[in-house]
């Protein structure tokens, strides 16, 4: 029997979530299938666990910036980006299933430039980034960890949380390995600055690493810098 967890009205804050328990993978191939790809819901499926994440607008705001944030930090200091977004990132030998609210290809970009992602033979995104402002009774850290993703952000409305994978878990760190000369105040600092003007807040952002890379490359450690 398929159980549905009930969802308090506190909860209702950035996200809806339903969760359906006791579903094996070819249920969840189904729903996917029902549900199809134009839609605002995101589903994770965990080993029989799966969760369907309906966003609110706080939700999407931070989702959003958050994803302005990391492609102005790419653009700046002259990476590569492959964006897949929320794609569906499927490992059915692992009997598991996410679609996160940003993922990314940064250091792998050219090994999945130009195609359509298989992660049966291309390696994972670098970089997965999941906003939970409700409560997730999932554990997002071990499902992508196992999914072999390097770098994992975690966003809950106030806390940036930085995970880099270490063996087959993650370890919390306090600056990103993509971007270690940002600190974590940073995003802070964009994320306020975006409620009251957005192009003003991408201005800000990148005048502050051109000047930062700037300074680096001038022989000034990133720990030094504000």
């Amino acid at each position: 029997m398929v159980a549905v967890s009930s969802i308090q009205s506190r909860q209702l804050v950035g996200e809806q979530r339903v969760v359906f328990y006791n579903l094996n993978w070819s249920a969840y191939q189904q729903i996917l299938q029902a549900l199809g790809d134009r839609r605002a819901a995101r589903l994770t499926y965990d080993r029989g666990t799966l969760e369907i994440k309906m966003p609110l607008e706080e939700h999407e705001f931070y989702s959003e910036l958050i994803g302005r944030f990391i492609y102005f930090l790419v653009a700046e200091t002259g990476q590569k980006i492959k964006t897949l977004g929320s794609t569906t990132l499927m490992r059915e030998d692992l009997d598991r299933g996410a679609e996160p609210d940003k993922a990314y290809y940064i250091q792998n970009q050219a090994q999945v430039s130009g195609k359509t992602v298989n992660l049966q033979q291309d390696p994972p995104p670098d970089l997965v980034v999941e906003v939970d402002i409700t409560h997730t009774d999932l554990d997002k850290l071990a499902l992508y960890a196992q999914m072999g993703v390097p770098e994992f952000w975690r966003y809950d409305g106030q806390d940036w949380r930085i995970y880099q994978r270490c063996g087959e878990q993650y370890q919390e760190v306090s600056t990103s390995p993509t971007f270690p000369f940002v600190p974590k105040t940073k995003l802070d600092e964009f994320l306020a600055q975006a409620q009251v003007d957005e192009i003003a807040a991408e201005r800000t952002l990148r005048e502050w690493v051109h000047q930062t890379l700037e300074i680096i490359k001038n022989g000034i450690s990133p720990d030094h810098l504000d």
